[in-house]
């Protein structure tokens, strides 16, 4: 099934759900093992960024403690304007957004103590967009 391209629909039909845990991102040199429970990565040349499951690190290793929000609307990845509209609903409200794409998805990483405002404020986005 092909993603949906067109902004309007994928703002009115957009929907929020939070991946159970909570993660943090932990950098270690390219070419190091991934660390345990390593859910997603970025290769940023000298070093490799990991999103992990938070409850695998050692207090003083966790830095940014976040909530993974998954937008369920099937967005393509040739979707012109999606990022820039939920980031910036939430830049509104102060909650930083981390996103990563997925083929389907995109997901963003906000910090956990702000979850459920930043659920409340992209449905309040996608309610505006009916």
């Amino acid at each position: 099934m092909a993603g949906e391209r067109d902004l309007g629909v994928l703002l009115a039909t957009l929907d929020v759900e939070r991946r159970p845990g909570v993660f943090a991102y932990v950098v270690v040199p390219t070419g190091s093992p991934p660390p345990p429970a390593a859910v997603a990565m970025v290769d940023e040349g000298d070093t490799t960024s990991y999103v992990v499951d938070a409850a695998t690190l050692p207090p003083e290793g966790d830095t940014f403690r976040a909530a993974w929000l998954t937008l369920t609307v099937h967005s393509s990845l040739e979707a012109v304007g999606l990022t820039a509209a939920f980031s910036s609903a939430l830049a509104q409200h102060g909650i930083p957004a981390n996103v990563l794409a997925g083929f389907h998805h995109d997901h963003v990483l906000v910090p956990e103590d702000r979850a459920d405002e930043a659920i409340t404020v992209l449905r309040a986005l996608a309610t505006r967009a009916r």
